[in-house]
This record gives structure tokens, sequence and C-alpha cells, in this order.
């Protein structure tokens, strides 16, 4: 069994393997090249301008916004989405009243539910941002229409307008949109749990707090400390730069109160022409991800639980 054993593994490895250097390593060691360089992103005539990009970065305004928009991201969004989809999960799979024949149970149409709160995975992040746009309408959006209806008249924000509102509407599209998710994934981890652990523990008195916390979160940690990590990725990455483009002003705006770093890097590239200090900022990018990503596998490491 042993012959040709380490032949066999190269066999099927070395094709995967070049796909994925050279359809993603490669072009990471091209982006960092580029960052030294004054290249455009149209003509083929560059020259090495060494850190020239990185000083101009590190005193743009503009860069620091960006920078500080994309930590709030990162640290609020997969907290908040990652809380509310572990309780409706819970919910939904164990939360429920006794029924007769099932001493742990979810909630009565716990399936039903499941569909309502994935139904936003199946639209596409720009129909998402777009329905929020019209929401958000100061003149004729649903939201000043709810509250010019309930007599608060004179309680009307400007919301995506506002500088210190817009970067909260955003990231509640963002919450919305990517919560489903969250619960369908936990969700399928919760019902492979043995009934067994909760039923044990309802017999010695637990509640539900204390089987949440003894039980099902530890059992299901691995899939929380993935989620976590991809959440983060999504804050960071095509899904936060989608709906910023679409929905505010600028787009960035207004006072490039909601900028982060995946636009501001398409903005330089595409719009201004400066893909070699585009790819500097991200560099930057990469660079906040990889932190990210290990501070929370690091953070989060504990004894693997087996049932």
């Amino acid at each position: 069994m042993q012959h040709g054993k380490y032949r066999f593994i190269a066999g099927f490895l070395i094709v995967p393997l070049a796909l994925y250097a050279i359809f993603v390593i490669w072009p990471f060691i091209q982006s960092i090249y580029y960052s030294f360089t004054d290249w455009t992103g149209l003509s083929p005539q560059f020259s090495v301008t060494g850190l020239d990009n990185y000083r101009r970065m590190i005193h743009d305004s503009t860069f620091w916004a960006s920078f500080r928009h994309s930590v709030v991201y990162v640290l609020v969004l997969p907290v908040v989405v990652l809380a509310i989809a572990l309780f409706l999960s819970f919910m939904l799979n164990v939360g429920g009243r006794r029924r007769k024949g099932a001493a742990v149970s979810g909630v009565r149409g716990a399936p039903f539910y499941k569909i309502v709160y994935f139904f936003p995975q199946v639209l596409s992040i720009a129909i998402v941002a777009l329905l929020f746009q019209f929401l958000y309408n100061p003149d004729s959006g649903a939201l000043n229409a709810f509250l010019s209806a309930v007599g608060l008249d004179g309680v009307q924000p400007e919301w995506l307008g506002d500088p210190g509102l817009a970067l909260w509407c955003v990231m509640a599209v963002l919450m919305w949109s990517q919560i489903g998710f969250f619960v369908v994934l936990f969700s399928a981890g919760m019902s492979s749990i043995p009934k067994d652990f909760y039923e044990a523990a309802l017999l010695d008195g637990a509640g539900r707090a204390t089987t949440f916390f003894r039980i099902t979160l530890p059992l299901l940690w691995d899939t929380v400390q993935s989620g976590w990590v991809y959440m983060g990725v999504l804050s960071l990455g095509a899904e936060a730069f989608a709906v910023t483009q679409i929905m505010t002003v600028g787009p960035g705006g207004p006072a490039d109160s909601t900028n982060v770093l995946s636009l501001y890097v398409y903005q330089k590239a595409f719009r201004d022409g400066q893909a070699g200090y585009a790819t500097s900022i991200g560099v930057a990018l990469l660079i906040v991800t990889l932190v990210f990503a290990g501070g929370v596998l690091r953070l989060g490491r504990r004894e693997r639980l087996e049932y």
C-alpha cells in the first residue's frame, strides 16, 4: 500500500496547487511589486519609486479615514451578526417549548423561519443596496414616511446624507444581508449535537442560558470561529465595497464618512488612474485582513470537544 504513495498524492495535488499559485499567489506577488512603482494601470511604462507610495499613504487623511471605518467594520459587524445568528439558531433548534414526545425542540414553524432568514442571501448584494438606498431616502423613503405616520415629523434624519449616521446605516444593511446565512450555518451545526446532552442538562435543572453557554456554544465553537473569520473578510472586502459604492454619496461620502479601504483602492485605481498607489493601499488591506484572521484564530483557540 505504501508503494508509489507520494507519486499518487502529488499527481492529485500538482494541478490544483499550480492553479492556486498562478491565479492566487502570483497576483499577490505582482500587487506587492506594483506597490513600489508609479504604474497608472493603463500604460505599460512605469518606474520603481521605492517607498514613495507608502510614505504618501501615511500622510493621506482619506486613507486613515477609510482605515478607521474598515477597523470599525471588522470589530463590530462579526460580533453583532454572529451574536444575533446564534440567538436565532438556538431558538429555532433548542429554545422552543416542550412538546409531546420531544424533550428538546425548536420554536414552532422553525423550518419556515429558516427560509425567511435565508432569503436575503438569494438576492444580489447590488439589489439589496438599491432597496435600502430607497428605504433611506429622506424625501420619499419608507423610514421617514413611517416616522411621519406616527407623528414624528420633526425626527426625520438625512440617513445617508448625515455624516454621523451614514456609516451605521451602511453597517445595518450588511448585518441584515448576512445574518440569515449564519442562522442556517449554525442551525446545521446545532442539529448535529446529540439531544441527550440537552435532556440531561434539563433533568439537572439547567435553564436556557446555561444550556447555551455550557453545551451549545462549546460544541459549536469551531463553526463560530470559522464564521467569525469569514464575516471579517466580508466586512473588509467585496460586500463592504459593493454596499458603500452603490448606496453612499460620492461614493464614500458625505465627507468620506463611509469610505472603506476596499472602495478607496477602487477609486485610486480606476477613477484616478493611480494603480501603483492603489496596490499599496491593497497591501495595507491585506495586512489588516491577515492580522484579524490570525487574531481570531489565536484568541479563539481552545481544546477541541468531540461528541
